[in-house]
C-alpha cells in the first residue's frame, strides 16, 4: 500500500496532522517510537502546563479541566481520547530509521517494516536528545537529564543545573520533599520564561536560604560524592548525591539529515522549510510542530503550531 500521508511522531501536532488527513479522505499512517504523546508522557509527573487548556486543544475538541492550567495527567487523557475518537491509524513503539525518495514515492524504513507514501510529515519534537554539559563525571549513574518524581530525592543532596521552568520546578519540588537543593545557573537571574506563579516562590526560597543558588556559575566536574562548581568567587566543592542537568533538549538533527533535509550548521540550526507550506527542500516532505524551530525550542508550542496541520494538508490537496 502507498499511503497519501505518513506522519512521523504521535504527539499533539502529529495527531492533528492525522486528523486533518482523515478529514480530507487522505489515507494516513502515524509512526511513533514510543507511546501516544510520548514527550508529554516523559514530562515530570506533577507538571502543570503554562498554557490554558483551550490553547492546547486540537480540532476544536474541548479540553475540559477544573484547573486554571491543565496538568500532565489531564493532557495525556485528552490527547489519547482525541486520538481514539478519530480512530487514527497509528503504529506505536516503532522507530523510524530512514526515509528516501524514488520515483516520487517516499520509502520509510522503521525498526519493524518498510512503508511507502506520497507525502511525509516529520513531527518529531525536540525532547529526545538532551543538551549535554560535556564535563567529567556526566556519565555517572547519579546524573540525569530528565526529572520525574521528587520523592526519589528525599533527604539527598541534589544539584539542579539550569534556570528554566523544568529546572525551577525540579528544585522546588525536591526541596519540598526534603532534599538539600543547590541551583547552578549560568546567568545572573532566574529565566524570564519561568511561569509567573512559580517565579516568586523560587525567589523567596533563595532569599530565605532554603535553596542555595549559584548565579553566574558553571558545574565543571561531577564526582561520586561531590561536585565542583566554578562560581564568580572561585571554585567551590559541595557534597552531592544526585545531579539533575536540566539544560534543555534538541531535535534529532541526525535523523533530519538522513532524510536529506537541509540543516544549517550555524545559529539555531533551523531545518530548511517554507513557513507558508511547511515543505522542506525535499518536495512532499514537510515539518510540523516544534521541530521547525531547530535549537530555538521556545519558538513553537502546541498552541501556535496546531495550524501546521492545516497548512500542510491544504498544500498537499492543492497539488492534486
Amino acid at each position: 500500500m502507498i499511503y497519501d500521508v505518513l506522519i512521523i511522531g504521535a504527539g499533539p501536532i502529529g495527531i492533528a496532522c492525522g486528523i486533518e488527513a482523515k478529514n480530507n479522505n487522505l489515507s494516513h499512517l502515524i509512526i511513533e517510537k514510543g507511546c501516544i504523546v510520548n514527550s508529554i508522557y516523559n514530562y515530570p509527573i506533577n507538571m502543570t502546563f503554562f498554557s490554558s487548556s483551550e490553547r492546547l486543544e486540537i480540532e476544536e475538541i474541548p479540553f475540559v479541566t477544573t484547573n486554571p492550567k491543565p496538568k500532565r495527567a489531564e493532557a495525556l487523557e485528552y490527547y489519547r481520547r482525541v486520538h481514539d475518537k478519530y480512530k487514527l491509524n497509528t503504529h506505536l513503539f516503532e522507530e523510524v530509521l530512514n526515509c528516501d525518495k524514488s520515483n516520487d514515492i517516499f520509502n520509510v524504513r522503521t525498526s519493524k517494516a518498510l512503508y511507502k507514501a506520497k507525502n511525509v510529515i516529520v513531527a518529531t519534537g525536540f525532547y529526545d536528545i538532551p543538551m549535554y554539559l560535556n564535563i567529567p563525571g556526566e556519565e555517572l549513574p547519579k546524573v540525569s537529564h530528565y526529572y520525574n518524581d521528587p520523592h526519589y530525592y528525599a533527604g539527598m543532596n541534589v544539584v539542579v543545573v539550569g534556570a528554566s521552568n523544568s529546572s525551577i520546578d525540579a528544585a522546588l519540588e525536591t526541596y519540598r520533599k526534603g532534599a538539600k537543593v543547590s541551583l547552578v545557573i549560568r546567568g545572573n537571574d532566574i529565566s524570564h520564561r519561568v511561569k509567573y506563579w512559580v517565579r516568586p516562590d523560587i525567589l523567596n526560597r533563595i532569599a530565605e536560604g532554603s535553596i542555595d543558588a549559584y548565579f553566574e556559575s558553571k558545574l565543571t566536574e561531577i564526582r561520586e560524592g561531590e561536585v565542583v562548581i566554578r562560581t564568580k568567587d572561585g571554585y567551590k566543592t559541595i557534597p552531592n548525591d544526585f545531579v539533575l542537568a536540566l539544560t534543555g533538549y534538541r531535535p534529532n538533527f541526525e535523523l533530519l539529515k538522513k532524510f536529506n533535509i537541509n540543516v544549517p550548521e550555524v545559529d539555531a540550526m533551523i531545518p530548511q522549510h517554507n513557513p507558508t507550506t511547511m515543505e522542506t527542500n525535499i518536495e512532499g516532505l514537510y515539518l510540523a510542530g516544534v521541530v521547525c524551530g531547530g535549537l530555538n525550542t521556545h519558538l513553537w508550542f502546541i498552541e501556535n503550531s496546531r495550524v501546521h496541520a492545516h497548512l500542510i494538508i491544504d498544500t498537499i490537496l492543492s497539488k492534486g
